[in-house]
């Protein structure tokens, strides 16, 4: 079967916050992308590569990939660190 890959997707660059990151995707990995050789652009025959699923939790993402019997790779976001400082601190030297 195909190649998946689970994760939790990086907020863009126009994002400060936090919200809208407690999805998890199930994206498929391309087997056999061509390189068009006037344009440059990568292009494949392969439809799965359209497809992303979205899952609520990382448990659901992993039980369908096995009850759809799909090879999944799992990564795991990384833990922000979080530094407290207050107002006052960007004018102490």
């Amino acid at each position: 079967m195909k190649k998946a890959k689970i994760y939790i997707p990086n907020k863009s660059a126009m994002q400060s916050g936090l919200g809208k990151l407690d999805k998890w995707i199930l994206e498929f990995e391309t087997n056999d992308p061509t390189k068009n050789p006037l344009m440059g652009w990568e292009s494949s025959n392969d439809t799965y590569t359209e497809l992303k699923l979205e899952f609520s939790t990382k448990e659901l993402a992993i039980n369908y990939a096995k009850k759809k019997k799909i090879d999944y790779e799992l990564i795991e976001p990384k833990k922000r660190k979080m530094v407290k400082k207050s107002y006052a601190d960007n004018f102490l030297k």
